[in-house]
C-alpha cells in the first residue's frame, strides 16, 4: 500500500484494495493543528481524491495523539492580515478557503468516515463534521472552542451541524466552550459510533461501503447533501431521478445477481 504526501505536505493519502483511501493528518508534533500549510494540504487532498479513479470510500484520521487540536493560533497570528483574502470572498464554490477545509469532505462524491481520537477542538471538530460518519473514541476530548478566543465557528460548522446536533445543546456548547468526551459526543449528535479503536472501526465500515454499488452510493450521497435544504417536492423528484438512473443499470443488476449467487459483487467504477 503506497502512501504519498500531498504537494503541500501535512496530509498523506494511501489507497487500499477495494477503493478505500486512508487519509491522515501528519503534523503529529502539533497534534495536527491547523496552520496555513495544513489548510492547503487538506484542500490538495480533496482535489486529489476527486481525481482518484476507483475511489469508493475515505477514512479520515489524525496521526499521533490526536485527531486535530484546532487552529494553530501562533502560526495564524504570524500571517499578516494584509495577506489574507476577505472571508466573505467565495474561493471554492459556495465556500471560502477555511470553510472548504471542512466542506470538501461533504463535497466528495463518496462516503467519508472520520476516525476521531485524542483532542478534537474547534476547527478540528468542524473538519470531522464534514464527514458522512464519525467514529469517536470514548475518551476523546472535544469542544466547540472558538468563543474562547472571541470568535464564532466559521469553518462550515453551522452548515454541517444542522440536522446533527440539537439546537439548544449546540448553543450551550458554543457559548461556553465546554469540553465533552466521545460518549457525550454520541449523545449530542457529533458522533455516529463510539469505539475505542476508531480507525479500525472506520476502516471496516469503509470496506463494507466499498462492497456496495458505487453508483448507488454516490447517488445516495447526492440526495443526503440536498435533502435538508430543498422542498418536499424537490427531494421527491430527486429520489426518482436517481432511482430511474440506477434501475436496470449494469451495477444494479450485478448487485442483485451477486446476492442471489451468494458471491462478492464485481462492480464497475464510475
Amino acid at each position: 500500500m503506497q502512501r504519498e504526501a500531498t504537494p503541500a505536505g501535512r496530509v498523506a493519502i494511501s489507497m487500499e484494495p477495494g477503493g478505500v483511501a486512508q487519509v491522515r493528518l501528519i503534523r503529529a508534533d502539533k497534534m495536527n493543528a491547523l496552520d496555513p500549510d495544513m489548510f492547503a494540504a487538506l484542500i490538495d487532498a480533496g482535489r486529489i481524491l476527486h481525481e482518484t479513479k476507483g475511489l469508493r470510500a475515505v477514512v479520515l484520521a489524525g496521526e499521533g495523539r490526536s485527531f486535530c487540536a484546532g487552529l494553530d493560533l501562533t502560526s495564524m497570528a504570524n500571517t499578516g492580515r494584509h495577506d489574507r483574502v476577505p472571508l466573505t470572498e467565495r474561493t471554492h464554490g459556495d465556500s471560502n478557503h477555511a470553510q472548504q477545509v471542512a466542506m470538501l469532505w461533504r463535497k466528495l462524491p463518496v462516503p467519508v468516515i472520520a476516525a476521531v481520537h485524542g483532542v478534537c477542538f474547534g476547527g478540528g471538530l468542524q473538519v470531522a463534521s464534514g464527514a458522512d460518519i464519525r467514529v469517536v473514541d470514548p475518551t476523546a476530548r472535544m469542544a466547540v472552542m472558538e468563543m474562547k478566543w472571541g470568535l464564532v465557528p466559521d469553518m462550515a460548522g453551522y452548515a454541517l451541524w444542522r440536522g446533527l446536533v440539537r439546537d439548544d445543546t449546540l448553543r450551550e456548547l458554543t457559548y461556553t466552550n465546554r469540553e465533552f468526551n466521545g460518549e457525550q459526543a454520541f449523545e449530542y449528535g457529533f458522533a455516529t459510533i463510539v469505539d475505542a479503536n476508531p480507525v479500525a472501526r472506520a476502516t471496516a465500515i469503509a470496506h463494507e461501503i466499498a462492497n456496495r454499488n458505487p453508483h448507488a452510493q454516490r447517488a445516495a450521497k447526492r440526495l443526503f447533501n440536498k435533502y435538508l435544504e430543498v422542498s418536499t417536492a424537490e427531494i421527491l423528484m430527486a429520489e426518482s431521478v436517481e432511482q430511474q438512473a440506477l434501475i436496470g443499470s449494469k451495477n444494479q443488476i450485478e448487485a442483485v445477481t451477486s446476492q442471489m449467487e451468494k458471491r462478492k459483487a464485481d462492480f464497475v467504477d464510475p
